[in-house]
């Protein structure tokens, strides 16, 4: 039987996540017109909190990062600091680099080649394929059910797969942290409308942001815990 105890934090953002994720859900079946030019559109409240959650995942990664290199190493360093560019990245993709923003003119490559006329990689459509569906969606898929399932289950099991992740400061998520997904996976199935991407997209990044903050091997950020082979 699982048991979950959570903090007061973890209880915050897992909140949040289902309030507006069911918030959206109602809001597709009963003002379509609002759920589409309000509350998932470009540059909403949707799209800015998603923005925000990669932002300050990023930020505790490069602390980390630098708090921890003279005690765990160089590749440990090196692996947090990659995932902390990874969220600049994602954060930088979701708003198209500032281009709404700041009204900036896509170029021709991008007008002819982006389903949006975007400047962004995600929408970009290279010989009829869009490059959405196919990395970010089906490969993606694939990528989190290895990370979020078959990983954590190995790393409890084997001693040589924790020694190989802690080493990296590769974190790993808990039980309700992949249950969290999955139960938003479902529910954003339910909207019918091609914008529930979008609210998708929002509570991946701030579950993801919880296991950035509370991983299975949180232990790795303790100064005093030393790593056993």
């Amino acid at each position: 039987m699982l048991k979950f105890n959570f903090n007061k934090l973890e209880m915050s953002i897992l909140s949040l996540v289902f309030l507006l994720v069911l918030t959206g859900l109602v809001l597709s079946n009963l003002n379509e017109t609002f759920f589409e030019e309000q509350y998932v559109v470009e540059d909403g409240p949707i799209e800015w909190l998603t923005v925000i959650g990669l932002l300050f995942g990023a930020g505790v990664s490069f602390t980390r990062a630098k708090r921890l290199y003279k005690i765990r190493g160089f590749l440990f360093s090196l692996f947090t600091i990659s995932l902390g560019i990874l969220m600049i990245v994602a954060a930088g993709e979701e708003i198209s680099w500032g281009q709404r923003i700041f009204g900036i003119e896509s170029s021709d490559f991008f007008k002819e080649n982006n389903a949006q006329g975007e400047t962004n990689i995600h929408n970009m459509v290279i010989n009829g394929v869009k490059i959405n569906l196919l990395v970010f969606s089906l490969l993606l898929i694939s990528c989190l059910v290895v990370y979020m399932v078959v990983i954590p289950y190995f790393y409890r099991k084997n001693r040589k797969f924790r020694f190989f992740f802690d080493n990296k400061g590769i974190i790993l998520p808990k039980n309700y942290q992949t249950i969290s997904v999955l139960l938003v996976f479902a529910i954003t199935e339910l909207i019918p409308h091609g914008k529930r991407a979008e609210l998708l997209e929002f509570g991946a990044v701030f579950i993801f942001l919880l296991i950035v903050f509370y991983p299975l091997n949180t232990h790795i950020f303790n100064k005093k815990h030393i790593i056993e082979k």
